[in-house]
C-alpha cells in the first residue's frame, strides 16, 4: 500500500491493519513456445588391456539417429492438418524462435511420421470400412509433381463412420482421380450402408459389395435452396425437406431408443417424404430439364430410391453433413499450402489428416495422441494395434 494511502480518511489515523490476505486481480499473458534441446550422454568404457571398449545403449529416438523427437515430429503433424499452416510459414516462425530447419527437411519429417504411423492410420481406414454405416465424400487437391512428371488435379476421399458409441471416426484416402476406383478399393466385400451424394463415381458400390446405397437430403436441399432465385416456388420443396429435418430434432431431443426413432419416422417421416414425391411429380413438367429448378427436381428423382433408405434404418443420418465437414478441413488446408509435392507426399499427408481429425472429432488434443502413440507403435504388437487407435488410446488414457 502506497504511504500516502495509509491513512484513515475518516480520523486520520495512521495505524491501520490489513484485511485478510488481500485482493486478487489476474491478468493472462501469453508465453511463447520454446525449442529445448536435450543432451543424452551415453557411458564409454575400455578394458586397460585395450581390447574392449563398451558404450551404454543410447536413449531411444523415434527417428533412429535423428536429431528430432517424437514432440516435434507432433507439432508439425497438427500445425499442417489441424491448423492448415503451409511449410514455408512454420519455417519462419522456427527461425524467429532461434530453430531454422529447412522446409526439405520439415517435408521429409512429414512424411517420416506419417510412415512411422501408417499401422495406425491403416487400421483406422480398416475400422471404418468394417462398420455398417459409412458416410463418403471426395475433394480435390494439386498435385505438383504427378507421376506424369506434370501438375495435375488429385483428389482426397474421406470415409467416416461412428463407433456403437457414437464416437466418429475418419479416415482420408489420396488418389490421383476422381474414378471409382478409390471407394471400390476400401469398400470391396463389405455390407451395410454407403450414404454419399449423387456422384457416379460410387455406383458400382452395390456390385462390388452388400452395401445399400443411401442419398443426402442436404444435397438436395441445397440444389433447391439455388433455384430459389429464379423460381421462388422451389421454397415449397424446402419447406417439405424442413419438415423432415423437424423429426430428426425431435427424436434427438427426446432421445429415443433405435427402434423409437426407427417408428418416429415412418409414422411422420414417411408421409412428408410422400408429400415430397408428389411435389416433385406435379412441377416437372412445368420447368425445363436444364432450369435451376429442373436440374433439382431431376437430381431428386433420379436418387429418390437412396433417399428412402433412412426409412429402414435409424442409424443412416439424413445427410452426408458429417463427410463434408471432414473435408473442409482439407479445403482449408488447400487454401494455404495449394498442392501437396507428389502421389507419396498426399498419402502421406491423408495418413496423418486421419488420426488429427479423428481426434478432433473425439475430443482429444492431436498433438498428445501423437506424442504418445509415435513413442510406442514402432515396439507395439501388431496384433494389438487397435490400442493405438484415437478412440481406445482415450478409454486407456
Amino acid at each position: 500500500m502506497p504511504e500516502v494511502l495509509r491513512r484513515c480518511t475518516a480520523c486520520g489515523s495512521t495505524e491501520l491493519t490489513a484485511m485478510g490476505p488481500g485482493k486478487s486481480t489476474f491478468v493472462w499473458e501469453f508465453v511463447p513456445a520454446s525449442f529445448v534441446r536435450h543432451e543424452h550422454v551415453q557411458e564409454v568404457l575400455r578394458c586397460r588391456c585395450g581390447g574392449c571398449v563398451v558404450t551404454a545403449p543410447g536413449a531411444p529416438k523415434v527417428i533412429e539417429k535423428g536429431q528430432y523427437g517424437a514432440s516435434f515430429l507432433a507439432h508439425l503433424a497438427v500445425a499442417k492438418c489441424a491448423d492448415h499452416l503451409p511449410i514455408y510459414r512454420l519455417e519462419k516462425e522456427f527461425a524467429r524462435k532461434g530453430m531454422p530447419v529447412a522446409r526439405s527437411t520439415m517435408n521429409e519429417l512429414l512424411h517420416r511420421a506419417s510412415t512411422l504411423l501408417e499401422p495406425v492410420w491403416k487400421r483406422l481406414l480398416d475400422v471404418v470400412r468394417e462398420r455398417d454405416i459409412v458416410l463418403a465424400d471426395e475433394t480435390r487437391l494439386r498435385i505438383l509433381k504427378g507421376d506424369s512428371g506434370k501438375p495435375k488435379t488429385g483428389f482426397v476421399w474421406t470415409f467416416g463412420a461412428a463407433d456403437a458409441d457414437g464416437g466418429y471416426d475418419i479416415a482420408y484416402q489420396f488418389a490421383e482421380s476422381r474414378s471409382g476406383s478409390t471407394p471400390k478399393a476400401v469398400l470391396e466385400g463389405t455390407k451395410g450402408v454407403l450414404l454419399v451424394d449423387g456422384y457416379s463415381g460410387y455406383n458400382d458400390i452395390e456390385k462390388i459389395s452388400s452395401r445399400k446405397r443411401a442419398a443426402c437430403f442436404a444435397r438436395v436441399r441445397r440444389y433447391f435452396f439455388e433455384s430459389l432465385k429464379t423460381t421462388p416456388v422451389a421454397q415449397e420443396a424446402l419447406d417439405i425437406i424442413t419438415e423432415l429435418y423437424r423429426v430428426e430434432h425431435d427424436a434427438k431431443e427426446q432421445r429415443l431408443s433405435e427402434t423409437s426413432h426407427l417408428e418416429l419416422r415412418k409414422q411422420r417421416a414417411g408421409p412428408i417424404r410422400d408429400r415430397l414425391k408428389a411435389w416433385l411429380d406435379e412441377h416437372r413438367s412445368r420447368h425445363p430439364p436444364k432450369s435451376p429448378l429442373g436440374t433439382a427436381i431431376r437430381y431428386t428423382l433420379a436418387q429418390w430410391d437412396e433417399l428412402g433408405v433412412f426409412l429402414v434404418d435409424a442409424r443412416v443420418p439424413l445427410d452426408n453433413n458429417a463427410s463434408e465437414r471432414a473435408l473442409r478441413r482439407i479445403a482449408l488446408g488447400r487454401k494455404n499450402y495449394l498442392f501437396v509435392g507428389d502421389v507419396d507426399s498426399g498419402k502421406s499427408l491423408a495418413g496423418l489428416y486421419s488420426l488429427v481429425a479423428t481426434c478432433e472429432s473425439r475430443g482429444i488434443n492431436p498433438f498428445d495422441y501423437i506424442v504418445d502413440v509415435l513413442g510406442r507403435v514402432q515396439d507395439h504388437p501388431m496384433s494389438a494395434i487397435d490400442e493405438l487407435l484415437p478412440g481406445p488410446w482415450a478409454t486407456a488414457n
